[in-house]
């Protein structure tokens, strides 16, 4: 069998090569004003499914129309990605204040150089924590985690799109920080696949975009050999969690399209929370 040259270059030089390539096309489309620059790059990871600019626009409407957000609130993005939500936030928080962190540190490093210098409230912190697909060579776990600001710090804390991805004591955790940095009275809001009688009824009726039928105890995941892919988390539990953190659930849940539902206000489910004052 004939192998070509291609075959005798190194994975890792390949991948540079084809970074390097991804990076001079990105920046001759921004010099030649064929691209927006608040855009990230095709070659740099973004997570998430979706239209950018559209998903980021859709949360922005939910938190100031559901989520109460107002331009003067300092704000805690928990797992920022490459900012597709930061992005719209930038023209309302003028008197207010944004801080994102994230396990991709390459994300992390283009937003501080897109986001930071424009608009100096915005701030952007990488999380060395471990994770088999976003950060394999990660220091710390995410069950022992503490988010690196002070209590009682911000007036308005958003995960979308996170504890979808998080296994239980990790997910707990995360919320613990949660209700420490959040100052009394502010709000959090954040997205899950919640198991409750009517999404399993459509889950079982074939309805669901997402089947989740590997079952464990208190949640279940879509893919047993990737379980991080989908995790959803019975509703019962959640609010359980809530109560235990004193987090009081601003009624009712905006439940999501996932499982089928017909008039879901956005894909995930969307639960808003303040803290005991």
């Amino acid at each position: 069998m004939r192998r070509t040259i291609a075959q005798f270059i190194p994975y890792r030089f390949k991948m540079q090569l084809r970074a390097a390539y991804g990076f001079l096309a990105f920046t001759t489309s921004i010099l030649t004003g064929k691209r927006d620059p608040l855009l990230p790059p095709d070659w740099l990871l973004s997570v998430g499914d979706g239209d950018y600019k559209q998903i980021g626009e859709e949360f922005f409407r939910h938190f100031i129309d559901i989520g109460g957000l107002r331009p003067h609130e300092r704000v805690l993005d928990v797992g920022c990605g490459t900012g597709r939500i930061a992005r719209p936030l930038m023209g309302y928080l003028k008197n207010g204040s944004y801080d994102g962190i994230d396990i991709a540190a390459s994300s992390i490093k283009w937003c501080q150089k897109t986001f930071t210098r424009p608009y100096p409230n915005f701030h952007f912190h990488f999380a060395d924590i471990y994770n088999k697909m976003y950060n394999p060579i990660g220091t710390h776990q995410a069950s022992e985690y503490r988010f690196p600001f002070e209590n009682s710090y911000f007036d308005f804390v958003f995960l979308t799109s996170v504890f979808t991805h998080m296994f239980p004591q990790d997910m707990e955790n995360y919320l613990t920080e949660v209700a420490r940095v959040l100052k009394p009275g502010g709000r959090c809001f954040i997205t899950y696949f919640l198991l409750n009688p009517d999404s399993l009824k459509l889950i079982e009726e074939q309805a669901s975009s997402l089947s989740f039928k590997y079952e464990l105890q208190g949640y279940r995941v879509q893919k047993e050999i990737l379980p991080e892919e989908a995790i959803a988390y019975d509703e019962k539990i959640i609010r359980g969690l809530y109560r235990k953190y004193e987090l009081n659930i601003s009624e009712p849940i905006s439940y999501g399209s996932w499982c089928g539902r017909k008039n879901g206000l956005s894909y995930q489910d969307i639960v808003i929370a303040s803290k005991h004052s």
